[in-house]
């Protein structure tokens, strides 16, 4: 269900694989689903919702046959819980895309890992700590 408190919502923009994408977001985080999709009647993307982790995304096709790649300049910040939820994510969002930054302690965290998904999503792990 979409956040209706949620101002702000990411929109992706894929290179025609906006729907396997959206499949694959939703198969590695918790309380995901794809909320709706609209096609175009050559069956591209033209609007689809989905959530993760009860965060709101919106995405779609590029449709206009201009190569606009994902930039690392801009990334997804994703807190996790547990080290076995970071590890699985850091492991899955790694397949078949790029380590920017290795998943290891850093001086802000106590695990933190950057990673460009085979899409060209760029996602930031980070282990939340609990504090005393």
């Amino acid at each position: 269900m979409t956040n209706q408190n949620q101002k702000i919502t990411p929109y992706l923009m894929f290179d025609g694989n906006a729907e396997e994408a959206m499949k694959f977001y939703t198969s590695i985080f918790d309380n995901a689903e794809i909320e709706s999709v609209f096609r175009q009647e050559n069956g591209m993307v033209m609007h689809a919702t989905f959530t993760l982790n009860g965060q709101t995304f919106m995405a779609i096709d590029n449709s206009n046959g201009n190569d606009i790649p994902f930039t690392s300049a801009f990334s997804l910040f994703v807190t996790c819980e547990t080290e076995q939820e970071i590890d699985t994510v850091f492991k899955k969002l790694a397949e078949d895309g790029k380590i920017l930054m290795d998943l290891a302690p850093t001086p802000f965290s106590v695990k933190f890992a950057w990673v460009e998904d085979q899409y060209g999503v760029s996602w930031q792990l980070n282990l939340e700590t609990e504090t005393h």
